[in-house]
């Protein structure tokens, strides 16, 4: 999927949530909804994730690099000679945080649309949680050995980075999310960035950790990975034609 279609896809959910909050939705959601499994909230007040508003992008994109908001375009490898840049992947800078990363085929890219005002107000919270799903999908799918790291964001697996992380939220609502490595495509392009702005550290994928058949695909990864955000967040995830 064209990386453009999905951002504004994202924008415009977040406009929907941002448009909405404080009073009941009239409209249904434009993606996956979340639905809670239980309702033991404190308070009088609906909380947000009861009203079902909450959404979930999950998406394999065409090639593509993207920066962050700060982040150092050198770290793209010849981007900063713009008139003899020869490399025909697009390059977007958008609203999240980190340096530059790749996606494209072979990799699952997971955007979560959510009030977290409806789950615990706090963004350092939110990305452990993010990264906890990280942990259990792979789990699930057999790799052994997946980690985080104390003073970076992501998940990874022999001293190798096998998911990157970066998010943006505006009054609680969050956009942009995780991408993770399922096959040997997803890393094809690495080697035109510095992945993360990480001198010297390297990437890699489900499929190569694994080590033997059967591999997974990145569908059959994706269902572990809607597993793993039901039971971090405590929903149930509905498809939403």
């Amino acid at each position: 999927m064209p990386y453009h279609e999905t951002w504004d896809l994202q924008k415009r959910l977040v406009d929907y949530q941002l448009a909405r909050i404080g009073k009941r939705p009239k409209d249904p959601p434009l993606y996956c909804q979340f639905v809670p499994t239980s309702d033991d909230m404190d308070g009088n007040a609906t909380p947000p994730h009861l009203l079902g508003c909450d959404s979930i992008i999950i998406v394999q994109h065409d090639p593509v690099y993207t920066l962050g908001t700060a982040s150092d375009p050198s770290f793209i490898l010849g981007y900063d000679d713009h008139d003899n840049y020869d490399n025909k992947i697009p390059i977007y800078r958008i609203e999240r945080g980190g340096e530059v990363t790749y996606h494209g085929p072979g990799q699952l890219t997971v955007y979560p649309i959510l009030d977290l005002r409806g789950y615990k107000q706090d963004i350092h919270w939110y990305m452990r949680a993010l990264e906890e799903v990280i942990l259990l999908a792979l789990k699930k799918a057999g790799v052994k050995g997946a980690t985080r790291e104390d003073s970076l964001t992501g998940v990874w697996v022999s001293n190798k980075k096998i998911a990157a992380l970066g998010i943006k939220a505006r009054r609680w609502v969050t956009m942009h999310g995780v991408a993770i490595n399922v096959d040997m495509r997803s890393l094809q392009n690495f080697d035109g960035i510095v992945p993360c702005g990480l001198e010297g550290r390297e990437v890699t994928c489900i499929n190569e950790e694994i080590h033997s058949a059967p591999y997974l695909t990145v569908e059959e990864f994706s269902y572990l990975v809607k597993e793993a955000l039901e039971e971090i967040f405590g929903v149930c995830l509905i498809p939403v034609q």
